[in-house]
C-alpha cells in the first residue's frame, strides 16, 4: 500500500499505534531527505506492506512501476503475463521479472522507471524488440 505521508514522524507513529500488534510486524524509517517509512505485517495470514513517503503517490517509484507494468501487460497480453509469472514463480520479484523477460539491462528498478515515461507506441517497441521475437503481440 502506497501512502502520501508529508510528516514521516507522524506517519510512523500512526503505523506503530495501529499495526504493532499484528503478526510479523516490522517497521523501518530511512534517514535520507524524503525519509520514507515502511511497515510490514501479516493479518489473517495475508502479508501487507505499507510504504509512506512525502511525495504524492502518483510520483512515487512504486506507483510508477505498477502503472507501467499494468500498461505492459495490457499491451503484451497473455504471453507476457505468463512469462512474467514464470519468472516470479522462479523467485524473481516483480520488477526484476519484467526486466528479465523484456531483456532490459542494468538495475531492473531503474529500467522499469525509464519505461514509465514512454507512450504506448514506445512500450510496443520494447515488447517487439526486447522480448522474444514475436512473443508479445
Amino acid at each position: 500500500m502506497l501512502c502520501h505521508a508529508p510528516d514521516a514522524d507522524a506517519f510512523a507513529a500512526a503505523l506503530w499505534d495501529a499495526c504493532r500488534d499484528f503478526e510479523d510486524f516490522a517497521m523501518w524509517q530511512w534517514r535520507k531527505a524524503d525519509r520514507p517509512v515502511i511497515a510490514v505485517f501479516s493479518l489473517a495470514g495475508v502479508p501487507f506492506e505499507i510504504f509512506g513517503q512525502a511525495q504524492p503517490v502518483e510520483a512515487q517509484h512504486g506507483w510508477r512501476h505498477f502503472a507501467v507494468e499494468a500498461r505492459l501487460l495490457r499491451l503484451g497480453g497473455a504471453d507476457l503475463h505468463e512469462a512474467v509469472m514464470a519468472a516470479r514463480r522462479a523467485g524473481a520479484k516483480t520488477e526484476p521479472a519484467f526486466a528479465r523477460v523484456l531483456g532490459l539491462e542494468g538495475d531492473p528498478y531503474l529500467a522499469m522507471l525509464a519505461l514509465a515515461d514512454r507512450d504506448d507506441d514506445g512500450l510496443r517497441e520494447v515488447l517487439q524488440t526486447r522480448g522474444s521475437p514475436g512473443a508479445f503481440r
